[in-house]
């Protein structure tokens, strides 16, 4: 099935509409007595000349504010299958209730008894993701997945420390690791190791137990993988790095495909850490506002970030306050972390129940499959099903028969309203899109993906010029990104 894009063409944005005598506002008649502006300020504080401020109506206004908010592909316009970042969709009630009063005007140097409600959102926000994780401890004080991963890693130098354990300097992490895991172990002090795949895109179990020796800190391990994969061996894994005297920490940026069904305390895991802003449907903003809880197991609950909830038990009174564990490794933000994303995932998770989180996991994993069955002909599939929530397709023979990328594929993708995959990642497979369709969309939305890939294979074999010129349609076409990356200009010059 041929897709047309032609509907899909956007107007230029027109940014100078400013006209003299145009007006979108009718200032009200002053209600207090008016006084010359002298003397009211300062004259070496006022402007010699007027301010240069837009004329313009009020309908031209909104059009264009509104033209602008077309202009980035989000969640809300259309699909947007990023794998491993899991921009799902973010249900409207989350907004409801973290715009309540109550929540949105609280401040963080509010007396204790006057954030009652606030304190007590959170204490039950981290007993809720410890039972879903199979931790017995959670702390909210990250504000990213991967200053959570560097918390989990801080723990683990302390509590080796505190064991008298200080050769442990080692620090293991797979091929296919995200980037900020050997990034967050390096800034922890430790010496990364890195351990190859499998053929099977796993970890290499005789691999892994060849590392482990008396200076591994940490095994550090994403279950499923980064390819989509379930690590079907990971008791055996745990087992080999605790008997090695080790620690075994999940990265949590794939616990969407888990929700319900699995739960990395139960596997073995020691710590991991969770993105509300994937998982639990909190915004991933503009590079933020991000939140990235870490939980523990009893024995690292020492060293757990400040600041921790505490709720105590008086004459039948329930309180919370504000307190620390007894070694933690410190702050990692000021107050309590991105409050707001708190509110989203605790509705998120309220509004689910257990079998909704269940739901969510099994109809995550349902769509993945669905697509990657659905899409393994056209393209190579390094590594054979089932998957989890996501999968991995390689562009190498388009790029081989016609010199099509995998860049290009994704470019070609915008001009049918879709955002692209997640592309050149994970890097053990060569031009990689990394397709997560979480369990947001419809069968219909999936439907449409297909056979949009399908026309791209297709003419990346008939027309494999104008693939490589893609996008066609969007307000800006192909970039310098190195330069664009290098000389950021985010002002509109006049």
């Amino acid at each position: 099935m041929s897709v047309d894009t032609n509907a899909l063409v956007i107007e230029p944005t027109i940014y100078e509409l400013s006209a003299p005598g145009r007006s979108g506002v009718a200032f009200p008649d002053a209600d207090v007595p008016e006084r010359p502006i002298e003397q009211l300020v300062p004259a070496k504080y006022l402007r010699k000349d007027p301010a240069e401020l837009p004329e313009i109506a009020e309908p031209e206004t909104v059009r264009h504010f509104t033209r602008l908010s077309t202009l980035n592909h989000h969640i809300d316009r259309g699909f947007y299958p990023l794998g491993s970042c899991t921009m799902k969709y973010n249900p409207k009630i989350n907004e409801e209730t973290a715009a309540l009063p109550g929540f949105a005007h609280v401040h963080p140097m509010q007396p204790e008894e006057s954030i009652q409600g606030a304190l007590e959102l959170i204490w039950r926000l981290c007993a809720m993701l410890a039972e879903i994780a199979g931790m017995h401890h959670v702390s909210v004080a990250p504000v990213a997945g991967a200053q959570s991963e560097f918390a989990a890693l801080l723990m683990v130098r302390a509590f080796h420390r505190d064991q008298g354990e200080k050769k442990r300097t080692e620090v293991i992490i797979p091929d296919s690791a995200h980037g900020t895991n050997p990034a967050s172990a390096s800034m922890a002090g430790y010496r990364v190791l890195t351990l190859p795949s499998g053929p099977d895109g796993m970890v290499d179990v005789a691999g892994l137990k060849a590392r482990l020796s008396e200076r591994t800190a940490c095994f550090m391990l994403t279950n499923p993988n980064t390819l989509g994969l379930f690590e079907g061996h990971i008791l055996e894994i745990a087992e080999a790095v605790h008997n090695a005297g080790g620690l075994l920490y999940m990265d949590g940026a794939n616990l969407n495909a888990l929700l319900g069904i699995a739960r990395p305390g139960d596997m073995g895991f020691d710590l991991c850490h969770f993105n509300l802003h994937k998982t639990f449907s909190t915004p991933h903003g503009g590079g933020g506002p991000g939140s990235g809880a870490v939980g523990c197991k009893d024995e690292l609950s020492a060293y757990l970030p400040a600041p921790r909830i505490v709720r105590t038990e008086k004459n039948g009174q329930t309180r919370y306050s504000v307190g620390k564990a007894p070694r933690a490794i410190g702050r990692l933000h000021q107050f309590f972390g991105n409050f707001g994303m708190f509110v989203r995932a605790y509705t998120y998770i309220l509004s689910q129940g257990h079998q909704g989180l269940r739901d969510i996991g099994e109809t995550a994993i349902l769509n993945a499959n669905y697509l990657m069955v659905q899409l393994k002909e056209q393209y190579e599939l390094p590594h054979a099903g089932p998957c989890q929530h996501e999968f991995v397709l390689s562009v190498n023979r388009q790029k081989k028969a016609t010199g099509v990328r995998a860049a290009d594929i994704s470019k070609r993708l915008l001009d049918f309203g879709i955002h692209a995959p997640t592309t050149y990642f994970p890097l053990v497979v060569p031009e990689a899109l990394m397709i997560e369709p979480t369990e947001s969309e419809t069968v219909e939305t999936l439907d449409r993906f297909v056979s949009v890939m399908r026309q791209i294979a297709a003419e990346a074999e008939s027309e494999p010029e104008m693939v490589k010129r893609a996008p066609h349609t969007t307000p800006v076409s192909r970039v310098d990104e190195a330069r664009a990356a290098r000389e950021l200009v985010v002002t509109w010059p006049a």
